[in-house]
Parts: C-alpha cells; sequence; structure tokens
C-alpha cells in the first residue's frame, strides 16, 4: 500500500481536462421548447416494424439511451396505436405485414402522422417490390416524412419527427 500511495505522491493526479460546455443541452432546450409550442403536450409515437433487418430499431432504441433521452424532450413510445400521434415504420412492408400496417393505420386517431425510416422505407432498398414485399411504406400506407438512411442516424431520425410535426402544424394553421 505504501508502494503505491509514495507512486501517486510522485505522479501526481492524472486525469483528463473536464469537457467544455455541451451546444447541443441548447439546441435540446430549443428543440423541446418548439415540440411542446407545436403539440401542446407530449407527442406519443408507435413503432412498427413492417420487415426490416432491425438496423433501424437499434438506433431507434438510441433515442431512448441517456445521450439523446427523447422522453426529456416531450416524446414518448406507446404500445397501441390508438394512443399514437405518428406512425414510425421500418423496413421494406413485407406481404405478412401490410394488413397489419393498414389496420395500425387505421387504428390511429386522426390527425396521424407517418414517418418512414430508413432506405428500405422510403425505397424498398435491396429488396424493392417482388413477391415477398410490398417495398417501400408509401405502396402501402400515406407517408408524411421519410428519412433515408441504412440505418439514419438517431439525430436524422429526430429531426424527421420533429419536420413530420412541424409540417402537420403548418397546414392545420396556415399563415394568412
Amino acid at each position: 500500500m505504501w508502494k503505491t500511495l509514495h507512486q501517486i505522491a510522485r505522479v501526481g493526479i492524472a486525469t483528463e481536462p473536464a469537457p467544455g460546455a455541451d451546444e447541443t443541452l441548447r439546441v435540446r432546450a430549443a428543440l423541446q421548447g418548439q415540440i411542446l409550442a407545436i403539440m401542446g403536450r407530449a407527442l406519443a409515437i408507435r413503432q412498427v416494424d413492417a420487415g426490416s433487418c432491425n438496423g433501424c430499431e437499434l438506433e431507434i432504441h438510441a433515442l431512448n439511451n441517456p445521450v439523446y433521452n427523447i422522453e426529456g424532450l416531450g416524446i414518448r413510445f406507446v404500445a397501441s396505436p390508438r394512443h399514437a400521434d405518428l406512425l414510425l415504420v421500418t423496413g421494406p412492408v413485407a406481404r405478412n405485414m401490410e394488413l397489419a400496417l393498414v389496420r395500425t393505420y387505421e387504428a390511429t386517431p386522426d390527425p396521424k402522422l407517418v414517418v418512414a425510416i430508413g432506405d428500405c422505407g422510403c425505397t424498398g432498398g435491396v429488396f424493392g417490390e417482388n413477391y415477398a414485399s410490398a417495398g417501400r411504406v408509401g405502396n402501402v400506407i400515406p407517408v408524411d416524412v421519410a428519412v433515408p438512411g441504412c440505418p439514419p442516424t438517431p439525430e436524422r431520425i429526430l429531426a424527421g419527427i420533429v419536420t413530420a410535426v412541424s409540417a402537420s402544424q403548418r397546414r392545420a394553421h396556415p399563415q394568412g
């Protein structure tokens, strides 16, 4: 033990300097204010995997971790489409998921928003349209915003969600 204490006394404190101020915290505060101003309440999202490889789901799950913490922004995920304001759909729509996706869309109360996530959700990706896949989400239900990427980053997914909410607000309350 004395050897360790002597080493500490000889070397001193060997730590990294404290990190600088994080500008994203200011952006997050502004974004939270914008979401609450637009929605007037929390945004409820129902995520639907229509046949993806789960790459997009990993990025969506990252939105809930302490780094992105979207729940702190007033955005939460719900289990039922009946409680949702927005559908977040990933993957090319598998033929086996077509009916389930349509029923989920119909169960979501109006006004509803749909955001297609990933290259597969936006274009059908490498799967395209074939006997097993209906292709992009827009082939099955109307899509408000498409977020390309394979997979898109959590920042891009969040930007797509905010874009959909902002666009719906502009349609609901046009200026002039």
